[in-house]
């Protein structure tokens, strides 16, 4: 048996859920799993349709590590586990057994100043465990920076479920919504300024002289999301840029299928970095190519001139042209192309491969 100690798990939605939402399900065929999740309000009927355990503890933050914490120690004693993985090195911290440890890292959570009281807690927990998973090669060498020995650390992507068939109702919603917008971008994300919508969207400024009928969707919510809205105002751009919350699956992917380029040139931002950009990869699927940003791990999930284009998000000329140069003769379509024959090495059932190798 193995123990998933995880903060993040749907049915909260998120990168983070998605990624040890998967993980879990696809090590489920193979060994016994126990999880161990944060209490979510809408928690019971999901569990329900699982085929693994899921103990969900609530509380406030402190208080819920502790007790957390006290009933996986319990865990432990009592029953035969062969070893722990955990999304979070906090996690971890207080969880006292000789059992072996993983670790997953993403980026941000290492992200801390060398010396500072956050980094050497980290490194403390880190340099314990039996292997770090990084998501990316960016997030090793940025572990390896932070103080984590290089022998523990292990690249492994993220991976994605094969896409379901679209569904043929919210495809023809999204054409009676775009009609004749093209070309189409789209950027799937939280609002906020690590994602770098704002320097998108000042540069539609410039392709809608060229483009007339170009159009941006946005799908997310978060912080920025008011800015973003002025801004989109102050350049007198409200027919080019479009922006959707709380929609479906289904729609949220039709919308993707029906795109040309998803954009997300992401930045580093104080201490957050896209550590690896999984919506790439989604995006993919659909034979959608993508443009990232060369801060970050984008360039784990885009291979840069086939299935996309990498560019500094810290300067709008190159996001400008990155833009420009797959809009032109509508090379889009060939780097989807390149994008989609990529896809399969992301699913599940060949990263699941990676896990156990370090598990055995």
């Amino acid at each position: 048996m193995y123990l998933i100690i995880t903060r993040a798990f749907p049915p909260e939605l998120g990168g983070m859920q998605s990624l040890m939402w998967g993980l879990t399900k696809e090590m489920s065929k193979n060994f016994m799993i126990k999880v161990f999740a944060d209490y979510h309000e809408n928690h019971k009927e999901f569990d329900q349709q699982e085929n693994f355990s899921i103990e969900r503890v609530g509380g406030i933050k402190f208080l819920r590590k502790i007790r957390k914490a006290q009933l996986i120690n319990e865990f432990l004693k009592e029953n035969k586990v062969q070893g722990v993985i955990a999304d979070h090195w906090k996690s971890l911290e207080l969880i006292k057994t000789n059992k072996k440890k993983y670790c997953l890292i993403h980026g941000k959570e290492i992200n801390h100043p060398k010396g500072s009281s956050l980094n050497k807690r980290a490194v403390k927990v880190l340099n314990k465990v039996e292997k770090v998973v990084a998501n990316s090669e960016y997030t090793k060498n940025l572990a390896i920076d932070s103080g984590i020995a290089q022998e523990k650390v292990k690249v492994i992507n993220p991976g994605i479920s094969p896409a379901k068939e679209l569904n043929k109702k919210s495809l023809e919603k999204v054409e009676s919504l775009l009609k004749v917008k093209t070309p189409r971008l789209i950027t799937v994300s939280r609002f906020d300024k690590r994602k770098n919508h704002e320097k998108v969207i000042m540069a539609l400024r410039n392709l809608k002289q060229q483009y007339p009928n170009i159009v941006y969707i946005c799908i997310g919510y978060g912080n920025e999301e008011q800015n973003l809205k002025k801004l989109v105002q102050e350049l007198d751009l409200n027919s080019q840029v479009m922006f959707f919350k709380d929609i479906s699956n289904d729609l949220k992917n039709a919308l993707v299928a029906k795109s040309n380029i998803f954009v997300m040139p992401s930045i580093v931002h104080k201490k957050s970095v896209e550590g690896f950009g999984i919506a790439y990869i989604e995006a993919s699927q659909y034979s959608i190519p993508s443009i990232g940003g060369k801060d970050g791990g984008a360039s784990d999930a885009i291979n840069h001139g086939e299935t996309g284009l990498i560019c500094d998000g810290n300067n709008l000329n190159d996001i400008y042209s990155s833009i420009n140069l797959m809009l032109e003769n509508k090379k889009y379509l060939e780097f989807g192309k390149n994008a989609k024959n990529e896809v399969s090495k992301f699913y599940w059932s060949n990263i699941v491969k990676e896990y156990k190798k370090i598990l055995s």
